[in-house]
């Protein structure tokens, strides 16, 4: 990040405390924002989907984050060019449709401690991906371990000790590796499109169009039949604001504005704190269980996607 101008007051290479302070609290609040908030809304989407249909509270929740953000790119004059609606509808397909749906249906079946495990080995999905969109299978000792150890976590938490044991919490953690799948897809996509533009501009139009075919999709599978707003427990309702102002918003906010002053790798270290939260809030505020064959497991996928993003790293230095 560029430091701010040394005023000719100071001490040559000292900047003056009023300039840094607010400087240290703006950046320990934006890595606070995609650590903490984002590793708690796994929560939050499981409180919401208690009583909001699934693609519905997903649809709700980014086409009012879209919404928002989508004026603030009108304040700003941005206006997009036809191929980046084109991309919009399916990045918001790949990312929102595919894997925020899969994962808001699923945790009306599996915990929101498990689900943030099996979305932690979304890095593993990339490489392989990337790997074979370039047919290049580039590896080194760090991705080969990662990979292994993040198959290894997976088959785990799918073992018959695991959190797998109610009814369709199979079949829902299989759905969400499959939205962790969809998710990955989005990423080589967006990397492969190379459309340029304000990333502002184009995260907006994704949302909408996700949100869209959410409801949608939501429509379509029934979930408006039955559904009353007046019948939503003030919980879900709190969920879903929470989710629409410090999942997306805010911390989409802060993401971005990472992005621009520090290095990706630093900035994708949430990734690895995102599932510890996740699971540390489940089992404090929700009675999630965590067995031991779950913090195994845990500790593994983590490992894991460290070791992948270090070893990709380490790719594109060679």
């Amino acid at each position: 990040m560029s430091a701010p101008a040394i005023t000719r007051a100071s001490p040559a290479g000292v900047l003056p405390a009023s300039r840094t302070r607010p400087l240290r609290v703006q950046v320990a609040l934006a890595f606070f924002a995609i650590y903490i908030i984002w590793g708690s809304t796994y929560l939050a989407i499981r409180y919401a989907v208690e009583m909001i249909p699934p693609l519905y509270t997903a649809g709700f929740r980014h086409l009012v984050a879209g919404s928002i953000l989508l004026l603030w790119c009108a304040w700003k004059k941005l206006r997009p060019t036809r191929a980046q609606l084109r991309a919009s509808v399916i990045i918001g397909a790949l990312f929102f449709l595919g894997g925020h749906g899969a994962l808001h249906w699923a945790e009306q079946r599996i915990s929101s401690g498990l689900a943030s495990l099996l979305i932690a080995t979304e890095p593993i999905f990339v490489f392989v991906l990337a790997s074979a969109a370039e047919k290049r299978w580039r590896v080194n000792a760090r991705l080969l371990v990662g990979i292994a150890l993040g198959l290894g976590g997976v088959a785990l938490l799918f073992g018959k000790n695991s959190l797998m044991s109610g009814p369709g919490m199979m079949t829902a953690a299989v759905v969400t590796l499959l939205g962790a799948l969809s998710w990955a897809v989005g990423i080589v996509y967006s990397r492969k499109s190379h459309l340029s533009g304000h990333p502002l501009l184009l995260s907006a139009l994704s949302l909408i169009s996700g949100s869209l075919l959410l409801l949608i999709a939501g429509t379509v599978a029934g979930e408006g039949r039955g559904f009353h707003f007046s019948a939503v427990s003030h919980r879900s309702w709190m969920a879903l604001a929470y989710l629409i102002l410090f999942g997306s918003v805010i911390a989409f906010t802060a993401y971005n504005w990472l992005l621009e002053h520090y290095s990706p790798t630093l900035v994708a270290t949430h990734t690895y704190v995102n599932p510890i939260v996740a699971v540390l809030l489940g089992w404090l505020l929700a009675n999630e269980r965590v067995t031991l064959n779950v913090l195994m497991a845990g500790a593994m996928v983590i490992g894991a996607v460290v070791l992948v993003d270090r070893g990709m790293a380490r790719l594109q230095k060679d």
